[in-house]
């Protein structure tokens, strides 16, 4: 008897145990799980996978998803079929030709998050009081901005991580990472502000070990760990009440296009800000700041007057 979809998936992901993080294998589920959802209301069959099932599933989803989900998803199935050793339709000339029609019809912009810069987090910090939660949000804030890290790595932070550097100051050791997926690690630098805080905040809680932000119940109780999924709703909270409510809502690539925002704009070279948020590749660290850069006019540059000229820090790249 065939397997169902379910338990398809959650045997070969059972078999990958331990090779990936849990964020990794929630997205491999929910994304094939879509397929197999949309495949039951075609003629195709589920088994084998097909390139002109995979370049029909990629002409309906077109209609309703962006670029960048489309082919997240066919990364997911290509994936899907190389761990399960099946055959990879993905890599077929229909399907390739299948994702030049979708590029070509929705095009490849992705929606990028609005940065959450200096300026900004000191609005934010300034709402937050004594309480157990606004110490949270303090360092919520700070880890998020100085560290320059995904949402679940920024919760991924354990008291245990705070270490001296050689020159006096602290950093914070980050195990693992989007793209440090076999544990090497790497020691982030920051504040003596930030590392004082966390300190403040292990004795306000009583907690010296395990995760450093933790959620916190109405009454002012201190729960679990807190939860990646929270920081949105958490910065979209602090953002209303320091009536920022004009701006797009916050989120948790917030952090990461806000301070590489303000490393850029201070002077800072691209390879140093690259180093700092952990990305690999030169495109993608432009693909996080070109929608933001692109805000001095070429024709203001010989005018002394303009707002270019007066801010040495204004950048224009």
């Amino acid at each position: 008897m065939q397997p169902s979809p379910e338990q398809f998936i959650d045997a070969l992901l059972d078999s990958i145990d331990g090779a990936f993080s849990v964020n990794s294998r929630i997205a491999y589920r929910g994304d094939f799980l879509h397929y197999t959802d949309w495949i039951s209301t075609t003629q195709f069959s589920l088994f084998p996978l097909t390139a002109e099932a995979v370049a029909s599933y990629i002409a309906a989803m077109q209609t309703v998803h962006k670029s960048a989900t489309i082919r997240r998803r066919v990364d997911a199935l290509s994936s899907i079929c190389f761990f399960a050793r099946l055959e990879d339709p993905t890599k077929s000339p229909e399907v390739k030709l299948a994702l030049k029609r979708m590029h070509r019809q929705i095009g490849r912009h992705q929606k990028q998050a609005y940065p959450l810069t200096w300026e900004l987090i000191e609005q934010m910090l300034a709402r937050c009081d004594d309480s157990l939660t606004g110490q949270r949000n303090q360092l919520l804030l700070r880890i998020g901005y100085e560290t320059m890290r995904r949402r679940a790595e920024i919760c991924s932070f354990r008291f245990e991580d705070l270490q001296q550097l050689p020159d006096g100051h602290s950093g914070l050791f980050l195990r693992f990472s989007k793209t440090d997926q076999t544990g090497k690690g790497r020691l982030i630098p920051i504040s003596d502000r930030l590392s004082s805080l966390i300190k403040t905040w292990s004795e306000s809680i009583s907690i010296n070990e395990g995760q450093i932000l933790r959620a916190v119940r109405r009454g002012n109780n201190l729960a679990g760990p807190l939860r990646p999924l929270s920081i949105t709703a958490i910065l979209v909270d602090l953002q209303y009440r320091s009536r920022l409510r004009h701006l797009p809502n916050l989120s948790g690539h917030s952090f990461r296009v806000g301070a590489a925002l303000d490393l850029l704009r201070a002077g800072v070279p691209i390879e140093k800000i690259m180093l700092r948020g952990g990305w690999t590749k030169e495109s993608t660290t432009l693909r996080y700041l070109q929608s933001w850069v692109d805000d001095v006019n070429p024709a203001e540059l010989d005018e002394p007057s303009t707002k270019a000229q007066s801010d040495p820090n204004r950048s224009r790249v």
